[in-house]
């Protein structure tokens, strides 16, 4: 069945600060990248930069990209040319919900982020958690966030199977349970002053034409990502605006890069 936004309230407040509307990317080797990667999180800030209803600003305590070579989260070497100031996010190769639960509430409170647009799960059912314990760290995770801020609003995505899950049926069983537990507890913890969605799995994601190695998303796996998060703030609270299909966001990668 295929998935929808759930939309649990729809204020017509206004979100973020008098500067600027901040978004916090918070995800896994997903959202991270790696070394010659525009990432999906560049896409994001492109859409941004181009939408009417600015200014935006990506916020965080991070800005680097996974490097392969060191097995530690080095680099600086983007595809494209990305503003420092807008590199900044919370997420880390081989991290999780499991992760990111402890240490979101001290995020938030030096941050400042108003809305939170996490991609996390995959490496939890992977290798660290069940479905069942992965859940109650997401209801961690919310819980702690409000903690530093009552009124943040985040956008969740739900799980893509990789690879594995084409060969390994109690893997992809997990995976598809996670998706339906991770529903539940948008609609259960979302509330007037701190709403949830849940975005849609991206439509066109192929796993065999939008990653590099069945998980890690390849440049049209990050359009496809950034459009999932761009879309379901903009049909459900009217954030920025439709994001546009390619060739608009099309710019010729750097030499020697994917």
């Amino acid at each position: 069945m295929a998935q929808v936004s759930i939309v649990t309230y729809r204020p017509v407040a206004k979100i973020g600060h008098d500067d600027a509307m901040r978004f916090m990317c918070v995800g896994d080797s997903m959202t991270i990248g790696r070394a010659g990667d525009f990432t999906w999180r560049y896409r994001l800030w492109q859409h941004l930069e181009a939408v009417p209803d600015g200014p935006h600003t990506l916020v965080g305590p991070r800005t680097e990209l996974y490097d392969a070579e060191t097995g530690t989260a080095s680099s600086s070497a983007y595809a494209a040319a990305f503003p420092p100031a807008a590199r900044r996010h919370l997420a880390g190769w081989g991290e999780g919900w499991l992760h990111m639960a402890p240490v979101i509430a001290d995020t938030v409170t030096a941050h400042r982020p108003d809305i939170l647009l996490v991609s996390l799960g995959l490496i939890d059912l992977g290798f660290y958690t069940d479905s069942g314990q992965t859940a109650e760290n997401v209801r961690a995770f919310l819980t702690a966030a409000r903690e530093a801020n009552p009124h943040i609003r985040a956008v969740l995505l739900p799980v893509i199977p990789n690879i594995r899950a084409e060969t390994d049926a109690p893997f992809a069983t997990e995976c598809a349970r996670f998706n339906e537990l991770l529903a539940k507890a948008v609609a259960d913890l979302g509330t007037p002053g701190s709403p949830l969605l849940l975005a849609s799995h991206p439509p066109a994601y192929d796993i065999h034409t939008d990653t590099y190695d069945g998980t890690h998303p390849g440049p049209t796996g990050e359009h496809h990502l950034a459009a999932a998060f761009a879309n379901a703030m903009h049909q459900a609270w009217g954030v920025g605006g439709p994001y546009a299909p390619e060739p608009a966001h099309r710019i010729p990668a750097a030499s020697g890069t994917r």
